[in-house]
């Protein structure tokens, strides 16, 4: 059996670069999410069937949930890409690993 080596921790991207990626994807999911609110908002005032109004509802929860975890999944990324030691990297996702378990 070959020693295992660790992946430096530069990768093809910045953090910087990766962070913005990110944020700009979990801006564009929230917009979309906007916009599935305002549609549901029209349905209900214009009065359409209750489970039409529980599908879209369930929908746009659904996206706020994927939405949620990509904003967490770029916390863990940024403590892992970033963090000086490795001490520093545990208690980052530890931190993210709370967050997680407090909202989600």
């Amino acid at each position: 059996m070959g020693a295992t080596t660790r992946t430096p921790k530069t990768a093809a991207a910045s953090p910087s670069t990766y962070r913005s990626e990110h944020q700009r994807d979990v801006v564009n999911r929230l917009k979309r999410i906007e916009g599935q609110v305002r549609g549901l908002i029209d349905m209900v005032e214009s009065g359409r069937p209750c489970e039409d109004v529980a599908q879209q509802m369930s929908a746009a929860r659904k996206a706020m949930d994927k939405a949620f975890y990509r904003m967490m999944a770029c916390s863990v990324m940024e403590a892992v890409t970033t963090s000086e030691s490795e001490v520093d990297t545990f208690r980052e996702v530890e931190r993210s690993a709370r967050i997680l378990e407090k909202y989600a």
